[in-house]
């Protein structure tokens, strides 16, 4: 009966994702007496989903076996493995790279509902706004302070907004003054941004990446232990050609790609309901069979998005239980459940080798 019970919970698919989600890894305990237990760890956040795993999983064994169920759900995120050479942050399991090929496609806006979608889901994030030259996560989502000074003095603690961890250049300077930096020292900034931040125990840290594939992803590629990354497009063919020069960049440095998010993919009239596709059709769904990375999910241009955005308060912060809302939550389900079938880091548990003179 046990290997029957393993194999139906092996073979179980997400009914959002169509995605097998449990592993042998996940199976921590079953216990078959008069009734049976089961114990499952999974390495995702799903805080809004355990509930119904429960339901669907104690009813099928029960149809399967004939016995009551007892199931109980854990979750714990695990490191994984980054750039080949590159030690991980301090603090930080997870490092999230949210990229586009150019600019106005709703990279971040994309990013930070990623990140409090995640944050729901019971993970503990951060995000980074990397956009050197111009940093929008500040509005956002709604903060506008300067961080504190560590107790060591020796570094910044992140500003918390909505339960999430934040750091941005923008808490840093005037709204209005323009950052007349030359590649190299933007990059040593975002680095010093990065590491001189005191995180709190992160699960993930989403980055916001400025659009392109200059300096700054390059430094991120080189220097900064990146787990995967996200390429935000829109369905248009110029948004979809430069996308793909984002994806074969990463590619070519060894950051595994999580996924493609499609934004604005349609129009819903608000006055008549009439569906467009204002940027075009499928676009996204195209280019991830071309490139042979997974569709996390399509957004549609929703006026609600821009709206909440500008009063700080993103979609997921001010309404989780919206459509919009759940779309971003599936998104997010989608990429936590990538990063864990990545492969895990144990080099932290690894203990160092110390030569002493006898």
């Amino acid at each position: 009966m046990k290997n029957k019970i393993e194999n139906y919970l092996l073979n179980l698919v997400h009914p959002g994702t169509n995605q097998k989600f449990i592993s042998a890894k996940n199976i921590k305990e079953i216990n078959i007496e008069s009734d049976i237990k089961l114990l499952i760890e999974l390495n995702y956040p799903s805080k809004s989903f355990n509930e119904s795993y429960c339901k669907i999983i104690s009813e099928d064994l029960f149809n399967l076996t004939g016995l009551k169920v007892t199931v109980t759900i854990k979750n714990k995120i695990l490191t994984h493995k980054a750039q080949q050479g590159i030690n991980h942050l301090s603090n930080v399991k997870n490092v999230i790279a949210i990229a586009s090929g150019k600019g106005g496609v709703g990279k971040s806006s994309t990013a930070v509902n990623l990140a409090l979608a995640l944050s729901g889901e019971g993970s503990n994030v951060g995000i980074l706004d990397a956009d050197i030259y111009g940093p929008s996560q500040p509005l956002m989502l709604g903060v506008n302070q300067k961080p504190k000074r560590s107790k060591d003095g020796k570094s910044m603690e992140p500003v918390i907004a909505h339960g999430i961890q934040v750091m941005s250049i923008g808490f840093l300077v005037d709204q209005e003054t323009p950052m007349v930096w030359r590649g190299p020292m933007a990059t040593s900034y975002l680095e010093q941004l990065l590491r001189n931040t005191e995180w709190d125990n992160l699960d993930y840290l989403i980055i916001d990446l400025p659009p392109g594939t200059g300096d700054i992803q390059l430094t991120l590629a080189q220097k900064i232990p990146v787990t995967g990354s996200i390429i935000v497009t829109t369905p248009q063919d110029i948004a979809l050609l430069d996308a793909r020069r984002g994806l074969k960049m990463f590619e070519k440095v060894n950051i595994p790609i999580i996924g493609i998010v499609e934004n604005m993919a349609t129009h819903l009239c608000t006055e008549c309901g009439h569906e467009e596709h204002i940027f075009g059709a499928n676009g996204g769904e195209k280019m991830s069979k071309d490139y042979d990375c997974e569709l996390l999910g399509s957004l549609p241009l929703d006026i609600s998005i821009r709206e909440n955005l500008d009063k700080g308060l993103p979609s997921v912060a001010k309404d989780p239980n919206s459509k919009i809302s759940e779309i971003y939550k599936l998104l997010a389900l989608k990429a936590a459940l990538k990063v864990a079938k990545l492969s895990e880091d144990h080099t932290s548990k690894f203990p160092n080798i110390v030569i002493q003179k006898s």
